[in-house]
């Protein structure tokens, strides 16, 4: 009579010994591939080209309205009668008639422009009122 061996094979053997068919490898893949997606979008702070134009362009927007403000507050102190204003702006409390306080006085329209441009006057009002 042989004796049996019972003894089951290491966590290593059963690893050697292993050999998944094609479709468990393309599973595992894909697999992979999708976890790789997902972590990648959710945390690892991946975005889509659409999105990345539209970041790019709202961030060149405020860059623009932040040159425009500082170039407002610049002609409006510059302007001769800016203490003036300066007084009239701060008594206005409402900040939508500041920003057409400022637009109105030309300080918001930028050079090369025709009409006052709105961030500017926002920012402007803003930055004087302070």
């Amino acid at each position: 009579m042989a004796v049996q061996n019972n003894t089951k094979p290491s966590l290593a053997q059963r690893w050697e010994n292993y050999q998944p068919t094609k479709g468990t490898l393309f599973m595992a893949c894909a697999a992979t591939a999708v976890a790789t997606m997902i972590v990648g979008f959710n945390w690892g702070g991946w975005v889509t080209g659409g999105t990345s134009r539209q970041l790019a362009t709202t961030a060149g927007d405020v860059a623009r309205g932040e040159l425009a403000s500082i170039i407002c507050v610049e002609k409006f102190r510059a302007a001769t009668d800016s203490a003036v204003k300066l007084t009239e702006l701060n008594a206005i409390t409402d900040t939508y008639k500041r920003r057409q306080f400022v637009e109105t006085g030309g300080w918001a329209t930028m050079p090369g422009q025709t009409s006052p441009d709105r961030r500017a006057a926002e920012g402007c009002a803003l930055a004087l009122a302070v």
